[in-house]
């Protein structure tokens, strides 16, 4: 029965957001459509904005692409975020980035934002954001080189404590991150622990208690998931299925209402 409620709220999760997102698609469709452009695929030695030298392929979302790019003048090493054009309407998805990353400049598990720039690809002028290239490897690509796939409880719980003293600092500063998931999440083993960098911000609109409780869910999935998921569940031990709670959203909400309290949990927990 607990797995068959796992499985039900793992179902439920992935279909709301399919649904939201699909929501926001409608909305755009109704302003004039730009000419759609699903994948950029630009090759390794293309000049972008006749300032940067496009690299390998980081990864590919919903709104874009990232590339690591180096700039021609200086030879730093950058990343860039190349918004596809029908997410991007008269450059809001880029003005929100912008500004929430400058707002958020002294939050430390968030990506540097540097500036932005034009190119032209198939007569569009497509707008993306340089910021800072960081080490280490997407959540799921460090889990995939991992012996089983998953990290140890240990392990797990000093990944989920970097990522909520994270987000503590953005809610405390009024935002919210509103689409973690381990391909947003980069991260490199330091020492005993973990350093995260979140990517990809959302807007969801205004911050409000709802958007503070689905990064704190959302946080917990990502744990649960680096753990061994719902393979290796039963077997887990009592300090985390105490935060994990079957991913039922309402025992989460019950004993973990924002980052602060989860963070404050883990840094008490007792291990026999």
């Amino acid at each position: 029965m607990q797995q068959l409620d796992v499985d039900r709220a793992l179902a439920l999760r992935s279909r709301i957001r399919q649904i939201r997102l699909r929501g926001l698609d409608i909305l755009m469709s109704k302003e004039s459509d730009p000419p759609r452009i699903d994948a950029f695929d630009l090759q390794p030695g293309r000049t972008l904005g006749g300032k940067y030298r496009v690299g390998d392929l980081l990864g590919r979302g919903w709104e874009g692409e990232v590339y690591h790019v180096t700039e021609l003048a200086t030879g730093l090493e950058r990343a860039a975020k190349l918004f596809f054009p029908q997410r991007n309407r008269r450059n809001r998805a880029v003005t929100f980035y912008a500004r929430k990353l400058d707002k958020l400049r002294d939050c430390p598990i968030l990506i540097q934002y540097h500036t932005q720039d034009t190119f032209r690809f198939r007569g569009q002028r497509i707008t993306f954001l340089v910021s800072e290239l960081v080490g280490g490897h997407l959540l799921t690509d460090l889990l995939k080189g991992r012996a089983g796939k998953r990290l140890s409880p240990f392990e797990g719980l000093h990944l989920l404590h970097a990522l909520v003293v994270g987000l503590e600092q953005i809610h405390d500063m009024g935002e919210y991150h509103g689409d973690l998931h381990p391909d947003n999440v980069i991260v490199r083993r330091v020492g005993l622990g973990f350093q995260v960098k979140l990517v990809d911000l959302f807007n969801w609109g205004r911050k409000t208690s709802a958007h503070v409780q689905d990064d704190v869910q959302s946080a917990i999935r990502i744990f649960y998931d680096a753990v061994g998921g719902a393979r290796h569940y039963a077997a887990q031990p009592p300090q985390v299925k105490m935060i994990c709670r079957g991913l039922k959203r309402s025992l989460i909400r019950q004993r973990f209402r924002t980052a602060r309290h989860l963070r404050q949990h883990i840094e008490a927990m007792e291990w026999e």
